[in-house]
C-alpha cells in the first residue's frame, strides 16, 4: 500500500460520549481491562521504505483508528435497542458473528432489546412480512455449531428510505450489518439517510467475504474454513487422477476476482500443478498454453491436478452475453465446465486417452460452520463492532489490518478489493510448489 493514496480515515460518530462504561465500572471493582482512545492508530501494512518516506516527507504514515473498549460510551444500555442483520451469499462463520455480537451486548454493556433482522434487508421492508427474532444468550447458545445463518439472508436492493423508516418506528439505536461489497455500499447509503434526518442511529459493518479480498484487510472471516475444505477436496482429487491412466483431477474453487482460496488451499495441499486464478492470465493453445503443458504433464507422469478459481479465465466469455444477479454483480460463466468440456476434446483431438473428474465443492465449503481459527476471528471481530457501536462510532466497519483490529471508515473500502500480487511471495511460492509455467504465448509490443 502506498503511502500516496489518500484516504480520509477519521470516523464518524453521532455525538459525544458521556457516559461511563459498564465495563468502566467493573474494572473498578478489580476487573482487569485495558481501554483504547481514539488516538490509537494501527499502521497499515507498508514497506519499510514506503514508511521512510512518508516521515522524510513529513507525512503521517498510513493508519487506522485502533478498535477496542472506550472509557465512556454513547448509548445508554437500558434504553438501546439494536438489530443485526445478515446479507448476500452464506460464508462459514456469520453464526458465530451473530451469537457473539448478542453476548458482548447482553454481558459486557448490558443491553437487553436485541433483534434480528429476517433475510437480510428484506426484513426491514413491511411488504415482505418477515417477522423480527428476538435475541439472547438463550437463543443464540448453540447456533454457532450450524453452517449458513439463524437470522437468513437474501440478495437485491431494498429501498433506503424505508429502512430508515423502519428503524426509527422501530426505535433502532445501533444496526450490525454482515455483509459484503454490496451490504457495505447499502449500509453506507443507510447511514447518510439517517445523518440527513439527523437521527441518532449507528450504522456499524462486519465485512464478510469467502474470497479474503476485503480492500485494506488482512484476512476476513470464512476463508480459513474455506481453505480447510479446500485441503480435503484437492486431496480427493489427487487420489481420482492417480487412480487412472493419465487422470485428470480438476477442482473448482471460490474466488470471484481473486485467487487467495485457490492458492492457500494448494500450498497447503502441494499435489497440484496448475493453478488458474483471476489475476494471472493464461492461454489453452499454443506452445505454452494449458493444453500442452497438461499434455507434456501427463506424458510424464500420468496424471494431473488442476485447481482453478471461478473467477479465472472469464476471457473466453467475452463473446457470450453478460448476466447479473439480483445484486447487480456480474455473474461468472463457468469456467469449470468449460475446461471441461475443451480440455477432454482436445485429448480426444489428440487420440490420448484421459480420465477427467471435476469437483465443483464451492455450497458445500459455504455452508459449513466455521473451523477453530475462524471461530475466535469471529469472535474478536464481533467484539470490536460492539465496542464501536456503543461508542457512538457509525458509517464504519471493523476490519484485521497489520496484525490488530482496526476501525475503517466503508468509504475506505467499499467499490475496491484486495488481489493477489502476481509478483509477491504467495504467488511465487505457489509456481514453485507446482512447477507451473505461465500458460501465455509471448506477446509483442503490439499486443
Amino acid at each position: 500500500m502506498k503511502n500516496s493514496e489518500t484516504i480520509d480515515t477519521s470516523i464518524m460518530v453521532l455525538g459525544p460520549a458521556k457516559i461511563v462504561s459498564p465495563i468502566e465500572a467493573r474494572v473498578a471493582e478489580g476487573e482487569a481491562r485495558s481501554f483504547v482512545g481514539d488516538d490509537e492508530r494501527i499502521l497499515v501494512n507498508m514497506l519499510e521504505s514506503d514508511v521512510t518516506q512518508a516521515i522524510r516527507n513529513e507525512e503521517s504514515p498510513f493508519s487506522f483508528e485502533r478498535a477496542g473498549p472506550r472509557r465512556k460510551i454513547y448509548f445508554d444500555p437500558s434504553k438501546l435497542r439494536c438489530a443485526i442483520v445478515s446479507c448476500g451469499g452464506l460464508c462459514p462463520g456469520i453464526n458465530d458473528i451473530i451469537r457473539s455480537l448478542v453476548l458482548a451486548l447482553y454481558h459486557n454493556y448490558g443491553v437487553r432489546h436485541i433483534y434480528g433482522i429476517r433475510y437480510g434487508f428484506q426484513g426491514l421492508i413491511p411488504s415482505y412480512g418477515h417477522e423480527l427474532m428476538e435475541l439472547n444468550p438463550a437463543s443464540v447458545s448453540n447456533i454457532h455449531e450450524s453452517g449458513g445463518t439463524v437470522l437468513g439472508t437474501s440478495r437485491g436492493p431494498q429501498d433506503i428510505e424505508s429502512i430508515v423508516d423502519a428503524l426509527e418506528r422501530m426505535n433502532i439505536g445501533l444496526l450490525f450489518a454482515i455483509g459484503g461489497d454490496g451490504t457495505m455500499v447499502a449500509s453506507a447509503m443507510i447511514a447518510d439517510a439517517i445523518m440527513n434526518r439527523a437521527l441518532k442511529i449507528s450504522v456499524i459493518g462486519i465485512p464478510k467475504t469467502i474470497d479474503n479480498d476485503i480492500y485494506l484487510i488482512d484476512r476476513s472471516f470464512g476463508f480459513d474454513t474455506a481453505v480447510d475444505v479446500a485441503v480435503n477436496v484437492i486431496r480427493s482429487a489427487h487420489n481420482e487422477a492417480t487412480s487412472a491412466v493419465n487422470g485428470i483431477g480438476m477442482v473448482k474453487l471460490m474466488g470471484r476476482h481473486s485467487g487467495f482460496i485457490a492458492a492457500a488451499a494448494t500450498l497447503a495441499m502441494p499435489v497440484v500443478n496448475f493453478v488458474l486464478v483471476p489475476e494471472a492470465d493464461f492461454d489453452l493453445e499454443g506452445p505454452t498454453g494449458l493444453f500442452e503443458g497438461l499434455r507434456q504433464r501427463l506424458i510424464l507422469r500420468e496424471h494431473a491436478v488442476i485447481v482453478v478459481a471461478e473467477g479465472a479465465g472469464q476471457k473466453f466469455f467475452e463473446k457470450e452475453p453478460r448476466r447479473y444477479d439480483a445484486s447487480g454483480n456480474l455473474r461468472l460463466h463457468d469456467i469449470g465446465l468449460f475446461l471441461k468440456r475443451t480440455i477432454v476434446d482436445y485429448f480426444k483431438n489428440q487420440n490420448m486417452e484421459v480420465t477427467l473428474k471435476y469437483i465443483d465443492p464451492s455450497y458445500m465449503i459455504r455452508s459449513v460452520s466455521a473451523n477453530t481459527n475462524d471461530d475466535v476471528l469471529c469472535g474478536l471481530l464481533a467484539r470490536a463492532a460492539v465496542h464501536a457501536g456503543m461508542a457512538g462510532k457509525t458509517r464504519m466497519l471493523v476490519g484485521l489490518c497489520n496484525n490488530h483490529f482496526v476501525n475503517i471508515p466503508m468509504e475506505a473500502t467499499i467499490g475496491k478489493r484486495r488481489q493477489l500480487d502476481c509478483t509477491g511471495d504467495m504467488y511465487m511460492s505457489v509456481l514453485e510448489t507446482t512447477g507451473q509455467k505461465a500458460l501465455t504465448r509471448l506477446r509483442g509490443n503490439d499486443g
